[in-house]
């Protein structure tokens, strides 16, 4: 998979594909029907995105709400056969362009798509004016199809990223993945903590939640791939996703206990996928009451991991 960055310097290769367009937080099966559709064409298969994300831009403020990073994203892409992926850069420029001048601009002369596809509620172009009526006048105008994909329905309501956030945000990772598609998966580099997991008997490996929606706080049943270096592969484990009451933390972050491994994993990339919500984040009596229960979780997941 090619990942393109400007418009503007796209080379004879980046161009004539069918083009899938959104933010594709999360890679849902709302986003997967409309690649679909996109991939149906001969052309090569394209996703047309953003980074930073539109919402990001205009409200930095805003407290952190992506399913996913972009190098997440992008792994994502590559596994459903994307080969050229547009991540654009979101910017003043870009974000200030009319409706017709990134119709013109963007998809037809800087990238020379071939066909695009987008859901029945895109907006396009400053002040989001543009809709997929007018998407459809200016692809006949400058030379590419248009298709319009009805927005996705499954027993939960509407496939969104907004109807993810919400089941995580509620401590139900298999309704999430039920629209997901696959579990939802929180993916980053292994960080040095304060390494109290392993004065308990319970080494964890920590990783940041900085820029992701945090789901429910509390501990989850997980599956772990190590995406890299000498203990790269796939493994089981417990998982506290919080902010460590029994300690003061503030901020928080995700420690991941794998079953049966020995080894430092400092500096490994991780992609952690939730499976069950087990029970909220809690503050105990003392050290040993913490680490009874801090079985009673493992045993639990184990459980629950056997069953898949």
């Amino acid at each position: 998979m090619r990942i393109v960055r400007d418009y503007q310097y796209a080379m004879a290769d980046d161009r004539g594909a069918s083009v899938a367009i959104g933010n594709f937080d999360g890679v849902h099966l709302g986003h997967q029907h409309v690649m679909d559709i996109a991939g149906k064409s001969d052309a090569p298969l394209g996703i047309l995105t953003f980074e930073p994300h539109p919402r990001e831009f205009f409200a930095p403020d805003a407290p952190p709400f992506r399913l996913m990073n972009a190098e997440a994203r992008a792994h994502r892409l590559e596994k459903l056969g994307v080969d050229l992926l547009y991540e654009l850069a979101f910017n003043r420029a870009l974000a200030g362009l009319e409706a017709e001048d990134f119709a013109r601009e963007v998809l037809a002369d800087g990238l020379g798509v071939a066909h695009v596809v987008v859901g029945a509620d895109f907006c396009f172009g400053k002040g989001r004016k543009g809709n997929t009526k007018s998407l459809q006048e200016f692809g006949a105008r400058f030379g590419f199809g248009v298709t319009i994909a009805e927005i996705m329905e499954g027993p939960l309501g509407a496939v969104s990223s907004t109807n993810i956030r919400n089941a995580l945000s509620e401590g139900r990772p298999r309704d999430a993945a039920a629209m997901l598609g696959h579990w939802h998966r929180i993916d980053g580099p292994v960080l040095h903590g304060e390494k109290r997991g392993r004065q308990l008997g319970y080494p964890t490996a920590n990783m940041s939640l900085a820029g992701l929606h945090v789901p429910k706080l509390g501990v989850y049943a997980v599956l772990v791939d190590v995406l890299d270096g000498s203990h790269q592969g796939s493994y089981r484990g417990v998982a506290s996703l919080g902010v460590r009451p029994m300690f003061g933390g503030e901020e928080p972050n995700l420690e991941t206990y794998l079953f049966d491994f020995t080894g430092d994993l400092y500096g490994a990339d991780l992609s952690v996928a939730l499976i069950d919500f087990l029970r909220p984040e809690a503050k105990f009596d003392g050290i040993d009451a913490l680490v009874t229960q801090m079985d009673a979780d493992s045993a639990e997941a184990r459980a629950i991991l056997a069953a898949l």
